[in-house]
């Protein structure tokens, strides 16, 4: 099958790749780009654990063509902590225990982060709703609004920045 050359921003750095049209952008990602914190789960885009930030939409790496991101400025976790230093959200899971297996946290830090993008002083029930597109089988998500909810605390007070 014929190679198509698609170029796109990865974590802030400009990235080349050749991918078969039909070929997934999560494989693309972990396969032939080394990123491999978004995670394969169920593949049918149900759970969230290869969640990646797609022009600033949150969208399911397991049912979206790697052709479809040509031209598109991509965040995976692995540029949420340019530097080492992490940011809000992986600071909010660490101190509030919000991850247990860590399958789904991936996915689950990239979402909060746009969540919190979207809706900088979320209430606890919008965290819910604006999270409910990951599922999580270990921590019955408590832990993990309190950690969005440190997140947006922490990002309000201005102590970190946005990636």
């Amino acid at each position: 099958m014929k190679k198509t050359h698609i170029t796109f921003t990865l974590n802030g750095q400009p990235v080349e790749v050749l991918v078969e049209p039909r070929e997934l952008l999560v494989h693309v990602l972990r396969e032939q780009l080394g990123q491999t914190g978004s995670h394969i789960g169920c593949e049918t885009s149900h759970c969230g654990a290869c969640t990646v930030d797609l022009d600033g939409r949150s969208l399911k790496a397991c049912t979206l063509l790697a052709v479809q991101a040509d031209g598109s400025d991509l965040l995976t976790v692995e540029g949420l902590a340019p530097g080492g230093e992490l940011h809000a959200v992986q600071e909010g899971f660490v101190q509030e225990h919000g991850l247990q297996c860590g399958y789904c946290t991936p996915g689950m830090l990239i979402r909060a982060y746009r969540l919190l993008q979207e809706n900088p002083n979320p209430t606890e029930a919008e965290i819910r709703e604006g999270m409910s597109g990951n599922l999580c089988r270990c921590t019955g998500y408590q832990n993990i609004i309190k950690a969005v909810q440190y997140a947006a605390k922490k990002l309000a007070e201005g102590e970190v920045e946005a990636a």
